[in-house]
């Protein structure tokens, strides 16, 4: 496919191959940044349509070569009304990811209102430089002409089988046989190639108020689910200012209020900027004693002073105050001196863009809009969105969300971006790369790959390679269970990251934990 522009030299670090590929396309045709997360966006929907799709939601936070920085918020919303619960199809299936299995709920009545068709043509109208059809034909050509399943694709096929085999529409796409595809087979996905096609050329109606939005409704309405088509109708992408704080002399720009991972991050790096690593070697067991204390910490602190107020309009502001932060920085300073289905996009360009993009459909709720190979998400049944329960959601919010988009600046220039899929692991995976660039100074390829451990609810999970021999000397409350797990595992995110440095060098890299990939175009 030619082009009127000139190509652009960019770097982009993504989940999948093709979803890496979709976006390099787009700088040898000369688009930016944006033009590159968007058609990555878009071909993640089949290269990765069991982390994501067009019927879930997600955030593209920007930096524009004019240094706009804006948060584009298309997660999902609660619905406008509730239902009583014996109306509604919601109901328990299991995860096992190896060494944890984790519970999540599925069917119509998990189903929040989707944003990711909506964000992506909003981002590109704004910021977007390319066609639309030319941005979208990458993920419309996988969808019609099919890609093959990667070991890591059928492995995800096998943990979410009892979410893949639920409904006849995802039985056709996945289990056409009868049997989970595995790998090395085609998948192909021609209702969805045509349903791109159409949005491409009749735009957001077609999904928000035409004949798929009639479909989802109609099921909605005679299957247990709560979408309406005023839910749909009223759908609005929220452009939000990023939150922005200092670690250690760079500028963070991450995901702010009402979601919660990027202020929890933020919380997270504030405590750790009081630890001196000048004498700590890394992945020691003092080393892994400040993480997971640093995480025990910020966990306590969002029981005390977050999930309650999330819509609260200085949250951020209040959450990272001195008053509230103080007394846990003195915590950890007296204890250090006592001694889940997401997919995420990172791009920069030589123009000075950088976009970092993260979306998810949860695990999916087992339901197929009819005729359009889309998933809708499960948000309403993930545990981690909902801290005060199920069903206790208020009605018409933005739900909270552990995704945290992340970019680094460095003299108000895009030096490093990153994001990760992971569910829970989301906020600690991202913080611990961070800490691993900064901190440790690590190439972006070692911090991305080194290895990391998640605290949480008394468990604290350690992947191999962290000095497990000299686990002994980790000194933990009595009341902690440690895991050491046998293998690195998609469990503790998918952090892919991509940087340049003042010099213009640009490194990416996927996370193999999710076989994720980067492209550089020279």
């Amino acid at each position: 496919m030619q082009s009127m522009f000139q190509k652009t030299h960019g770097v982009i670090a993504a989940g999948h191959e093709k979803t890496a590929e979709a976006g390099a396309e787009m700088f040898e045709l000369g688009g930016n940044a944006f033009d590159a997360a968007i058609a990555a966006m878009l071909a993640s929907f089949v290269a990765e349509s069991m982390l994501t799709s067009a019927g879930g939601g997600g955030f593209l936070l920007a930096h524009s070569k004019e240094n706009q920085n804006i948060l584009f918020d298309f997660f999902t919303q609660t619905p406008l009304q509730k239902k009583s619960l014996h109306e509604i199809d919601f109901y328990p299936v299991e995860v096992d990811f190896g060494d944890a299995v984790q519970s999540f709920h599925i069917g119509l009545g998990a189903m929040a209102v989707p944003g990711n068709i909506l964000g992506v043509f909003e981002v590109h109208n704004k910021l977007g430089k390319l066609p639309f059809d030319v941005v979208a034909s990458p993920a419309i050509h996988y969808a019609q002409n099919g890609i093959e399943i990667s070991e890591f694709q059928a492995c995800i096929l096998k943990m979410l089988k009892p979410i893949i085999l639920a409904s006849n529409e995802s039985r056709r796409i996945y289990a056409p046989n009868g049997t989970l595809k595995t790998t090395g087979e085609i998948l192909v996905m021609k209702d969805f190639a045509a349903t791109l096609t159409e949005l491409a050329a009749r735009g957001t109606e077609y999904f928000y108020s035409g004949e798929i939005a009639e479909k989802l409704v109609k099921d909605c309405q005679n299957r247990g689910g709560y979408l309406t088509l005023e839910d749909l109708k009223n759908y609005q992408v929220i452009q939000r200012k990023p939150l922005e704080f200092n670690y250690r002399g760079h500028t963070l720009l991450t995901n702010p209020p009402p979601s919660s991972g990027g202020t929890l991050i933020a919380f997270s790096l504030a405590l750790l900027s009081s630890i001196d690593f000048t004498n700590i070697e890394f992945g020691s067991p003092h080393h892994l004693q400040i993480l997971s204390l640093v995480m025990r910490l910020t966990n306590e602190a969002r029981k005390n002073g977050y999930d309650a107020y999330i819509y609260h309009p200085e949250l951020a502001q209040n959450f990272l105050s001195h008053e509230h932060f103080q007394p846990y920085k003195q915590q950890l300073k007296r204890m250090v001196n006592k001694l889940g289905s997401t997919t995420h996009i990172s791009v920069i360009d030589s123009e000075g863009n950088a976009a970092s993009v993260t979306t998810s459909h949860g695990e999916g709720c087992g339901y197929i809009i009819p005729g359009t190979g889309i998933m809708v998400n499960n948000m309403l049944g993930e545990d981690d969105l909902n801290p005060q329960g199920f069903h206790t959601w208020l009605e018409n919010q933005r739900i909270s969300s552990m995704m945290s988009p992340t970019i680094v600046l460095k003299d108000g220039k895009p030096e490093i971006v990153l994001g990760s899929g992971g569910s829970k692991r989301i906020r600690t995976a991202i913080f611990q790369v961070i800490s691993n660039l900064i901190d440790w100074q690590m190439p972006v390829c070692e911090a991305v790959e080194s290895p990391r451990c998640h605290w949480d609810n008394n468990i604290f999970n350690i992947e191999p390679g962290l000095q497990q021999k000299d686990m002994t000397n980790l000194l933990l409350d009595n009341d902690t269970k440690l895991i050491l797990w046998q293998q690195k595992n998609m469990f503790f995110g998918g952090v892919n990251t991509v940087s340049k440095t003042t010099t213009g060098v640009m490194e990416a890299a996927g996370d193999s934990r999710r076989s994720g990939v980067g492209v550089i175009i020279c």
